[in-house]
């Protein structure tokens, strides 16, 4: 009884120890990961919004719109890493070789990293399945409210602005945010054919009542009224003068759920599987995007089983090759998922087969190399890999010795 409760006691501090040797790369991953996308889109987006003529404020809304995305993509990898990096860490200290030697198997290793596979998929479900659909549908009506003017236009100081058919606006100057605007030229055309044009020492927008008409306050400039009915054209040289401006009228944006990747998860299942006329364009567009989901989140199981094998290297070596195999596999197979998703929407393939196919054969691969690594003695999945890029690593430096040798020699 003493031994068993000592026994208990050891593998409890051996899963508190693998829990933190975990938790830290795995959070470290994520967060790199997720920083790595949003620096990649921050740049674009700041292009596309300057160019729009928005406030630089909606970017930051955006971004967040699009963490759901981005977290749903980088879970997985930090899963992946986090736990292929702890036990890598195992192996080269040779822990992993004494907790083997006391009868701890890698089944019984498997059980912290398991826990936090089961919650983390969890999350990813949320998020794929009814977080991500929403930020999306966001996300697009920002872009749709920048490209309609809906956020506000910004004016380009020294550039003639267009702010609709009948109104163009060229600005020398601008301070105190926009609110003071100084060197202006203005030329606009009323519906009753009468051309406007004015010049002004200075100037600022007011709101009115009407929330579609603006007052533009002009002051200490000249005014050209002309029309085909007048015999000259009309000028007034004023002090101040109150031009409003009618705002367009900009149309809604679409509602939520023309794209299937907008839908919420029991939303997909519905349009793909339910009693509704829908066309069957999207009936398979909706299939293909349900078990899109499905497949991304199931793969998940595999990720610990794929970490093991590939985190523990040959005896006396160190080399990091799997942490490579491994990224190249998460990333190959996510990509298989998306053409699949597009043979199944274009209807060249069942939706099923086309990604469930590629889940089993994923299966069966990490299956076969976790049995390698956990169940034949001195088992190594990818050992052969391992001594190819050694001597590859090996026929590179006696290369670059050579080159070394022939110039001293000249």
């Amino acid at each position: 009884m003493v031994q068993e409760r000592q026994k208990v006691g050891r593998l409890g501090l051996i899963d508190r120890y693998l829990a933190r040797t975990i938790t830290v790369p795995l959070v470290g991953t994520l967060i790199l990961a997720a920083m790595l996308l949003v620096l990649d889109k921050m740049l674009r987006l700041f292009d596309f919004v300057i160019n729009a003529g928005g406030p630089v404020s909606v970017v930051w809304r955006m971004l967040a719109n699009l963490l759901p995305e981005y977290f749903s993509l980088g879970i997985p990898i930090g899963l992946l890493l986090g736990i292929l990096l702890a036990f890598r860490k195992l192996a080269l200290s040779s822990e992993l070789d004494a907790l083997r030697g006391i009868g701890v198997g890698y089944g019984r290793l498997l059980r912290v990293p398991y826990m936090f596979t089961i919650g983390l998929m969890a999350l990813n479900i949320f998020i794929v399945g009814w977080a991500e659909p929403y930020s999306r549908y966001r996300y697009e009506g920002l872009r749709f409210d920048l490209r309609s003017g809906a956020l506000g236009a910004a004016i380009k100081v020294g550039e003639f602005n267009t702010f609709s058919k009948r109104m163009t606006l060229r600005i020398d100057r601008s301070e105190e945010k926009g609110t003071k605007l100084y060197g202006i030229f203005t030329a606009l055309d009323d519906k009753n054919g009468t051309r406007v044009s004015a010049t002004a020492a200075e100037g600022q927008f007011l709101a009115t009542d009407d929330p579609d008409t603006i007052i533009f306050r002009l002051k200490r400039g000249r005014l050209i009224q002309d029309n085909d009915k007048f015999v000259t054209p009309r000028t007034l040289s004023f002090n101040s003068y109150d031009l409003p401006i009618n705002l367009p009228a900009i149309d809604p944006f679409r509602g939520r759920g023309s794209d299937e990747d907008e839908l919420t998860i029991t939303e997909v299942a519905q349009h793909a599987y339910g009693s509704g006329d829908e066309t069957r364009e999207h009936r398979l567009a909706a299939r293909s995007e349900f078990h899109f989901r499905l497949v991304e989140v199931a793969m998940m199981l595999m990720l610990p089983l794929l970490a093991i094998a590939l985190a523990v290297p040959p005896k006396r070596s160190s080399s990091a090759l799997g942490i490579f195999v491994a990224i190249v596999m998460v990333v190959t197979y996510h990509k298989i998922n998306q053409y699949a998703l597009g043979m199944g929407s274009r209807g060249s393939v069942m939706p099923e087969v086309a990604l469930w196919v590629p889940f089993i054969g994923f299966v069966a691969l990490i299956g076969w190399m976790y049995h390698i690594i956990a169940h034949r003695p001195g088992g190594q999945p990818i050992g052969a890999l391992e001594a190819a890029f050694a001597k590859l690593g090996k026929s590179f430096q006696r290369l670059l010795k050579r080159t070394k040798r022939e110039p001293a020699a000249a």
